[in-house]
């Protein structure tokens, strides 16, 4: 876990775990356990991924994003929507699952920051999650699921967040 940016309205990466692992365990199940994963602060995603990223607008204001290792990707969305173990997921749902992943997420971050805020439709990628030049680090989550790399993100504005 880390956080960036030490001011009052930014999510506390304790809180930013909790709503994820709510998150997790709500669309996984009780076996599903995410772990935190040592990464130097700074570090780029080091795993071929999927992204996602939800925009929080309104009183609070700031980016909530999602990176998953291709294997978790495929794995979450075959849990997710009850494929068989045979069946390889699409690209198309793996874009749904990893998109209501962070809309979920998203929305318990909004929950905790001032509001009212609205929360934008998902942008899913396969690939990294890229930022505006504008946005600065504010609580970053480097996890582990089975074995492989999950991060959870938040971005404010670099004057930070309104």
């Amino acid at each position: 876990m880390s956080a960036v940016l030490p001011t009052a309205e930014v999510p506390a990466a304790d809180d930013l775990l909790a709503v994820t692992e709510d998150v997790w365990l709500a669309l996984l199940g009780d076996e599903a356990v995410l772990l935190p994963r040592a990464v130097p602060a700074g570090s780029p995603f080091d795993a071929a991924a999927w992204s996602a990223a939800t925009t929080i607008s309104g009183g609070w204001q700031g980016v909530v994003t999602v990176e998953l290792d291709e294997s978790v990707a495929r794995r979450l969305t075959t849990r997710m929507l009850a494929l068989p173990e045979a069946e390889e997921a699409s690209d198309s749902d793996i874009a749904d699952a990893v998109g209501e992943l962070v809309n979920m997420v998203g929305g318990n971050v909004k929950s905790l920051m001032p509001g009212p805020s609205a929360l934008s439709l998902p942008a899913v990628a396969a690939g990294r999650a890229a930022f505006a030049s504008d946005a600065a680090l504010a609580c970053r989550l480097d996890l582990a699921w089975q074995g492989d790399p999950v991060r959870v993100s938040v971005h404010v504005p670099q004057e930070g967040p309104r």
